[in-house]
């Protein structure tokens, strides 16, 4: 995957339930919602080993402090 600065991504948010459908998130920089599915599958066992258990990416809005 080639870098890129981090002020050309957006925060999403991927949440996904596992197999006693506790609902799971999972935060992640990407350029888009396919590229954090991406690392969800990349970075997350459970959701490499079960892909169509993600059920949402939402973006999400920069926190401000």
């Amino acid at each position: 995957m080639p870098s890129r600065p981090i002020t050309s991504c957006k925060r999403y948010a991927v949440s996904y339930r596992d197999l006693a459908n506790n609902r799971h998130e999972l935060g992640f920089y990407a350029i888009d919602a396919f590229e954090a599915r991406q690392l969800a599958i990349e970075f997350n066992k459970f959701v490499r080993e079960h892909p169509n258990s993600i059920d949402r990416i939402s973006l999400r809005n920069k926190v401000i402090v």
